[in-house]
């Protein structure tokens, strides 16, 4: 899966399969980019390749790190879980319910989701993103189960589903929800969804990134990093960095590190300026919302 923008190749996340397929899959799309004179960029990657990335001549640089929750171990018992078992309690009581359907019966319900995310746009005063972030496209999502909230039987709030192959990971791409919605719906969908995946028999539920995280600002540490702490201890006015860690860590994920693998040097801003604007929908999209 990559996206081009500029001079730049951007792979999302690493290729997908067993590890020697991946190796040679990841040096033939080297290849490929590298025919079309352009930069080779694996963004989002976790640790399985890097021996391969820097085989290639390419530099890491640490994104953040991804929190994934252990769904055998995942419950709702015990006093760590009290704020958790407190929305899930509330909102049952405040007449909410949860249901996932299956990708047949998602055209049905295309009008509902539209709505929604419509209002969430507006509310939010943002455009569409892309490429690694989830947007509304009605063809797309009818690919996928939905995971749905209703309050009183109104739809509220939603996500499509990623089911990984044998039932390792389960995973969200686009969610959305209502601003009339009660307060902690999007936290009653997460809890629900994990509830749901255990029954189902997957190992992981995946909560996404914390960007920057896990960074060290030591002396001795990457220049790359020491920024990175910097911004992820006092960015607080520009994005919420800390707060959204401190929020999927109650539900008492593992935590990975997750990777920018692309050439370096001067290279490296106008790569970092080309991902962000896939990601934004474009330039207009990187200096705006």
């Amino acid at each position: 899966m990559y996206g081009v923008e500029g001079r730049s190749w951007v792979a999302l996340g690493d290729p997908v399969g067993p590890a020697e397929v991946a190796r040679e899959l990841a040096w033939k799309y080297r290849e490929l980019v590298e025919r079309h004179g352009g930069q080779t960029v694996f963004y989002e990657v976790g640790t399985n390749l890097l021996p391969t990335y820097l085989d290639m001549g390419l530099t890491l640089f640490k994104l953040g790190e991804e929190a994934r929750v252990p769904l055998a171990e995942f419950s709702l018992e015990g006093a760590q879980h009290k704020g958790l078992r407190y929305t899930y309690n509330r909102l049952n009581r405040e007449g909410c319910s949860f249901e996932v359907r299956p990708a047949t019966e998602v055209p049905s319900l295309l009008a509902e989701l539209q709505r929604i995310s419509d209002a969430w746009l507006q509310d939010k005063s943002t455009r569409e993103k892309g490429f690694s972030l989830g947007c509304f496209d009605a063809e797309y999502l009818k690919n996928f189960p939905v995971a749905l909230v209703r309050q009183q039987g109104t739809i509220v709030a939603f996500a499509n589903l990623w089911c990984g192959a044998g039932q390792v990971e389960l995973s969200i791409d686009l969610m959305r929800f209502d601003a009339q919605a009660q307060s902690g719906v999007m936290e009653y969908l997460f809890i629900n969804l994990m509830l749901w995946g255990r029954e189902q028999g997957y190992r992981f539920f995946a909560l996404g990134m914390a960007p920057l995280s896990g960074m060290e600002n030591r002396p001795f540490a990457p220049l790359w990093h020491r920024i990175g702490a910097v911004v992820f201890r006092h960015g607080e006015h520009f994005y919420n960095f800390e707060g959204l860690r401190e929020y999927k860590e109650k539900f008492n994920p593992v935590w990975e590190p997750r990777y920018l693998a692309c050439p370096g040097g001067l290279a490296l801003p106008r790569i970092l300026l080309n991902v962000a604007s896939l990601i934004s929908g474009g330039i207009k999209g990187v200096i705006g919302k």
